[in-house]
């Protein structure tokens, strides 16, 4: 749903939803285009749709990048420009919250700027970061890369750093940190959740010493004292 106002970014399990993953010619969100978006659609944990394109990106791709996704020039030579291929994932996406492995510091800059650059407007969806998840519930781990992630619960990895590939892995990755956040696998005991909103809190240190904030701020300030 585009509108003027982006998403807020939450930490809860939700049943439905759509995992998304960028492929892109470099990490600068500034300078670099997207060459391939893909989409896993999720009802009720299990997966009914899927959504995915490669982009030209009007310049030739990097070979640092060529190399760690497999996408090459002639690969994208005939394939749509992300002004025709994002509006096409909007409707696929609809109302969804949106899911995506470190989203929130690349793939979702990546969405804002073009949803700005082609439409003039924003999408308004929520999203879920997997890798704030993974560092919260899975405190045990040195390593949250996806692979990391994927590997820890046993699930293959291969065809890594392909956009579709990647949206399958981290769509199972995802239903395991539910069990996570409800406390229920790895012997993880439960978070301390916000009252408010149902996200984690996290302990904080203010003016007058520690207290408990949620790690929903700004979009919720409830706090306790510890």
């Amino acid at each position: 749903m585009l509108g003027n106002n982006r998403g807020k970014k939450i930490e809860k399990y939700t049943s439905d939803y759509v995992v998304f993953d960028l492929e892109t010619t470099g990490i600068s969100s500034t300078y670099d285009e997207v060459i391939e978006i893909s989409g896993v659609k999720v009802r009720n944990r299990q997966v009914v749709d899927e959504f995915t394109s490669l982009v030209n990106p009007g310049r030739s791709i990097p070979y640092g990048a060529s190399q760690v996704n497999g996408i090459t020039d002639a690969m994208v030579m005939s394939a749509p420009s992300f002004g025709d291929v994002l509006g096409k994932f909007f409707e696929f996406l609809g109302d969804d919250v949106l899911v995506g492995h470190n989203i929130h510091n690349f793939d979702m800059r990546f969405i804002y700027r073009d949803a700005e650059r082609f439409y003039g407007k924003v999408p308004e969806n929520d999203y879920i970061d997997t890798l704030s998840v993974a560092r919260n519930y899975l405190p045990q781990l040195s390593h949250y890369r996806l692979v990391d992630l994927a590997s820890f619960y046993h699930i293959s990895v291969r065809g890594a750093h392909r956009a579709l590939n990647d949206c399958r892995m981290n769509q199972q990755v995802f239903e395991h940190l539910a069990k996570e956040m409800e406390g229920t696998q790895s012997g993880n005991t439960k978070l301390k959740l916000c009252l408010r909103c149902g996200q984690p809190m996290k302990k904080r240190n203010g003016r007058y010493g520690e207290f408990w904030g949620c790690s929903g701020y700004p979009n919720c300030r409830y706090t306790e004292n510890i």
